[in-house]
């Protein structure tokens, strides 16, 4: 796997061990010590993902996303500190595709990197990658939603979930499944990474006309509702 992964930290050690591990995992970086210089990198280098330190001088990670956000769907992998709960729930919310936790180990890092571009990457194989429910269509090949004809965005991530439940709608998927399909066996995801993402697709379909798009069976799991507009 390849792509540029732009590090964003303060801290040049940290830059270092991220650069280390990425880039010996073929992957090639560029960096950013503050938030001003991480939104021209981002603007102007065109990366494959973003490695973003939510504690930032000049502008902090949760600023820089929102504003990389207004004009791109690149996916943003939060580092944070460990007690910083409610950073990492905003940092969802507004737009992060993960967060890694400080201390981290570089092997995890490499392997969430590895884990969100392998869904936002095109499908190799020209198999059924568009599916429809309801007044909601999703079409993988282009990473297109649209509700009713018109388009809604969706992060990588978001994208990816909604994608596991549009294709079996009827179906009821645990969060253990939903974090299998998009993470892999190998890598821990807590559940409120999946329920935030879950919020965010909720509020995005109901803000397009479709209040009812996913479905909580209490004690089981997801699946997909009505989906209708009218």
């Amino acid at each position: 796997m390849s792509g540029r992964i732009l590090i964003v930290d303060d801290d040049p050690n940290i830059r270092e061990v991220i650069g280390y591990a990425v880039e010996s995992s073929g992957f090639t970086t560029m960096y950013a010590e503050d938030g001003l210089a991480a939104l021209d990198a981002a603007r102007g280098s065109n990366p494959d993902l973003i490695v973003l330190d939510i504690g930032l001088p000049e502008i902090d990670g949760l600023e820089v996303c929102r504003a990389v956000r207004k004009n791109s769907d690149v996916p943003i992998l939060f580092l944070t500190a460990r007690d910083d709960e409610i950073d990492r729930i905003i940092g969802l919310e507004i737009g992060g595709d993960d967060y890694v936790t400080k201390p981290f180990s570089p092997r995890e890092l490499v392997a969430r990197i590895k884990a969100i571009l392998k869904r936002v990457a095109p499908p190799l194989k020209e198999i059924e990658q568009t599916f429809a429910h309801g007044d909601l269509e999703i079409d993988a090949h282009r990473h297109l939603c649209l509700v009713a004809a018109q388009e809604v965005a969706l992060t990588a991530s978001e994208f990816a979930l909604l994608k596991v439940l549009m294709a079996k709608p009827v179906n009821v998927m645990t969060r253990q499944q939903l974090t299998v399909s998009m993470y892999g066996n190998n890598i821990h995801v807590s559940d409120r990474t999946i329920d935030s993402h879950i919020r965010n697709i909720r509020n995005k379909l109901t803000k397009a006309g479709c209040p009812n798009s996913i479905i909580t069976v209490h004690g089981v799991g997801l699946r997909m509702g009505t989906c209708q507009t009218g």
